[in-house]
């Protein structure tokens, strides 16, 4: 993989990834006319629960459904000026003109997985599929390293429905300075259990999973994808290596080159679930071991969507929004089978 730093016109950076042995880079200059970011986010903690809460006012004016002749992730071509300014490239990363978290809140990036703006990650080839598994295993190891980050988050959100803003095929990585909630619960509940049993929670999980047929939907010599036990989505599946690690860095090359495949299987698997003829919201989501810490939880991706039937979504009403209580209307190994049959 090869990584090419440039600035945008503002002073944020930007970073290319290309293959090996694709043509070398010249980076073309950002001649937009950009004020310097201004993005001041705030972490408050709620006393009642612990959880901390980002305050972040100014996203209001964040770029909002633009058409796709001035999407502001495609290439700069035919005098048209976007955030990434070179013609062409494979994967680009970079800072967020709009952040959630910036400064010592941590830090936000966008990650465009393809120039072309039609389709999606279940579009891609696998070789385009590794070198994003690259890019997400090098801003990991980048910004874990910075000081005050404490957890590093590598996310796709797909679909209107989930509340994606800009159509093309993109993610985020969001490096944290506070472990976000759900880490916090998976640390306590591991913690708890290797008090119990004297074992690892997570190897438990898989293996468990593993042997539940009823709740796997494939599996390779090095992953397995299944539907967890207390699903709290309609069609959610985690996709784990077999060999524990605590986050992207840690993988083998055979692990690596067996990814591309399993997953690009699962995205797929999603979209033919439901009689539309739009692709199926998602949101993917590689969950990590905090950066210092944190050596009893798993590297693992939680991949699930907000639609339950071909004209239904499930919505956070009363019992999740307001007391975080799931309730889930598909048994989850109903949700494995149905998973199973789209091939």
């Amino acid at each position: 993989m090869k990584k090419s730093i440039a600035q945008l016109a503002d002073g944020r950076e930007l970073i290319y990834y290309d293959a090996d042995g694709s043509p070398a880079r010249q980076a073309a200059p950002d001649l937009r006319p950009l004020d310097p970011v201004d993005s001041r986010p705030r972490l408050r903690r709620d006393e009642a629960t612990g959880d901390w809460v980002t305050i972040a006012a100014h996203r209001q004016a964040r770029t909002y459904h633009p058409p796709a002749d001035e999407c502001p992730l495609c290439p700069s071509r035919g005098g048209r000026l976007s955030e990434i300014p070179a013609a062409d490239y494979e994967v680009a990363v970079f800072e967020n003109r709009f952040p959630s978290l910036a400064g010592e809140a941590g830090r936000c990036e966008v990650v465009c997985f393809t120039p072309e703006h039609a389709g999606g990650f279940a579009d891609l080839t696998p070789d385009r599929a590794r070198l994003v598994l690259d890019v997400w295993t090098d801003r990991t190891a980048e910004l874990s390293a910075r000081p005050g980050v404490e957890q590093v988050y590598c996310f796709e959100n797909r679909g209107a429905e989930i509340g994606v803003t800009l159509a093309h095929p993109h993610g985020q990585v969001y490096a944290f300075t506070a472990a976000p909630p759900r880490t916090v619960k998976m640390t306590a509940a591991a913690a708890a259990h290797r008090a119990a049993t004297g074992r690892n929670l997570f190897e438990d999980l898989v293996a468990r999973a593993r042997a539940a047929e009823e709740r796997v939907v494939l599996r390779g010599e090095h992953w397995t994808a299944f539907v967890p036990y207390a699903a709290r989505w309609p069609y959610e599946v985690h996709l784990y290596p077999h060999r524990r690690v605590p986050d992207l860095t840690r993988l083998s090359e055979a692990e690596r080159a067996e990814f591309p495949g399993v997953y690009l299987d699962l995205l797929r698997r999603f979209d033919r679930l439901f009689d539309r003829p739009d692709p199926t919201p998602y949101i993917s989501a590689w969950h990590q071991a905090p950066a210092r810490g944190g050596d009893e939880l798993a590297l693992h991706l939680e991949l699930f969507t907000v639609r339950r039937t071909d004209d239904k979504l499930k919505y956070l009403a009363g019992t999740e929004s307001g007391m975080e209580a799931f309730i889930n209307d598909i048994a989850p190994e109903t949700a494995a089978r149905r998973l199973r049959e789209a091939m």
